[in-house]
């Protein structure tokens, strides 16, 4: 279990809390080693670089927006947050989750 990486999965639904529905059809990406590297956690920015967190939210946000066929998260884990991510990275976490069902077309909304 990695505890910094347990803290940076919190940290990032806490911050969307009020704008996460689990089951939305609309997401956007958290990178999860910049939010690390955000937080002062070298060791998490390192080890999980260029990995995104799935942040399914109630309406779409940014200005650009992309639809994405739901198969896209096969083998993704969502926590009580609502947060997913990629079920090998689940596997560093003590956090309780659940196999994450997406839409059959997911919409990526980008800044």
């Amino acid at each position: 279990m990695d505890e910094n990486f347990d803290s940076v999965l919190l940290n990032i639904g806490k911050s969307y809390e009020s704008e996460i529905l689990p089951d939305s059809r609309y997401y956007f990406e958290v990178d999860i080693g910049k939010h690390g590297q955000k937080l002062g956690l070298p060791d998490v920015c390192e080890k999980y670089k260029s990995i995104n967190a799935i942040v399914p939210v109630k309406k779409p946000t940014g200005a650009m927006r992309v639809r994405i066929d739901g198969r896209t998260f096969v083998n993704y884990v969502q926590f009580e947050t609502g947060v997913a991510v990629p079920a090998y990275v689940a596997e560093n976490s003590g956090r309780s989750r659940r196999d994450y069902i997406p839409q059959d077309s997911m919409i990526l909304g980008f800044e």
